[in-house]
C-alpha cells in the first residue's frame, strides 16, 4: 500500500527589487494569491557590490557583508510596507532574502509542485538587455513551474515620458497627460 501525502500549498514566489515593475508584480501576485488561496512569498535577491567573487577576495568583506544584508532586508521590508501598509498583506507565506542573482534565486525557491513565479516584465531597450540580463527571461528558460510575467502599468510610460521632458527642461503638456490618465482603466 502506498502512502499518500497531502498536496503542498501553492505558493506565488514574486521577485521584489523596489523597481516599479517589481511593485506591479507584487500587487498582482497578492491578488492572485488571494484568488487561488495560495501563499505569497516575496523574495528580494541581492549580490554584494562587485559580485560574490570580489566580496570573497576582500579582507573587509567579513565586516561589510552583514551590513549589505541588513540594507537588503530593509529594502524588502520598506517595499512590503509601502505596498501593503503596516498590517502586512494578510496572506499566508513569508518574505525571503536570497543572496545571489535574482533569476536563479527565484527558480531555486520555486521548486515545489503548485508554485508559480511572478516577475515584472518591464520595457527594456537593447542597452538594458546587454547591461542587465532579464530576470523574467531567465525564469522562463529555467523554471520547472509556471511563470507569470506582469506587464508594466500603463502609467509608468507616462511617468517616464514626463520625467524625460523634465530632465530636458521641456514644457509639460498637461492636456495630453490628462487625456492619457483618463484612458487608463480603474485599478491599473
Amino acid at each position: 500500500m502506498s502512502e499518500s501525502h497531502p498536496p503542498s500549498t501553492a505558493r506565488l514566489v514574486v521577485g521584489v527589487s523596489g523597481s516599479p515593475g517589481s511593485i506591479t508584480a507584487l500587487v498582482r501576485a497578492a491578488d492572485e494569491a488571494r484568488r487561488r488561496g495560495a501563499e505569497l512569498w516575496p523574495v528580494h535577491a541581492w549580490v554584494p557590490p562587485g559580485g560574490d567573487l570580489a566580496a570573497r577576495r576582500s579582507p573587509a568583506a567579513a565586516f561589510v557583508i552583514p551590513e549589505w544584508e541588513r540594507l537588503a532586508r530593509e529594502r524588502l521590508l520598506r517595499v512590503l510596507h509601502d505596498v501593503f501598509g503596516g498590517a502586512g498583506s494578510g496572506l499566508p507565506g513569508q518574505a525571503l532574502l536570497a543572496r545571489g542573482a535574482p533569476g536563479p534565486a527565484l527558480v531555486e525557491i520555486a521548486g515545489r509542485e503548485g508554485d508559480v513565479i511572478v516577475v515584472g516584465a518591464g520595457r527594456r531597450g537593447p542597452l538594458h538587455r546587454v547591461l542587465r540580463p532579464s530576470v523574467g527571461r531567465y525564469c522562463l528558460a529555467h523554471a520547472c513551474c509556471p511563470v507569470l510575467a506582469v506587464p508594466p502599468s500603463p502609467l509608468q510610460a507616462a511617468l517616464e515620458a514626463a520625467h524625460r521632458r523634465n530632465v530636458l527642461r521641456l514644457r509639460l503638456d498637461t492636456a495630453r497627460l490628462e487625456r492619457e490618465f483618463d484612458t487608463v482603466p480603474p485599478g491599473a
